[in-house]
């Protein structure tokens, strides 16, 4: 993983993803290993990711591991993947499934206040 790209889990999403995303923004990306569409989605993530330059960070959350799928109960993820904008502590927009990277660009951009482009 990179500085900004890294794995969180239940005990490290308050300081890694709800005190960081007080100053920019974080995407949660909710996966599963067994998820196909999880798989494809990931290397696509990356590549928008670095485009950023760490502006934006990705927190990627393992839904199977330990008492990860808490998260995944409190943020009401219903299908993986899932990937949660947070911005300021809060969750501000969120889309599920596998896109395309022009999507996920776009989605950062249009929803994010916190990015300075």
């Amino acid at each position: 993983m990179t500085d900004y790209i890294f794995d969180i889990n239940l005990d490290t999403f308050e300081e890694k993803v709800i005190i960081a995303s007080q100053s920019q923004p974080v995407l949660v990306d909710f996966w599963a290993e067994w998820c196909s569409p999880c798989l494809f989605i990931a290397p696509i993530l990356k590549q928008v990711l670095k485009n950023y330059k760490g502006n934006v960070l990705l927190a990627k959350l393992e839904v199977d591991e330990g008492k990860n799928m808490k998260l995944a109960g409190q943020y009401q993820v219903r299908g993986f993947p899932t990937i949660i904008l947070f911005e300021k502590g809060q969750a501000i927009a969120r889309f599920s499934s596998a896109r395309p990277a022009h999507f996920i660009k776009e989605f950062i951009e249009t929803n994010s206040q916190l990015l300075e482009l």
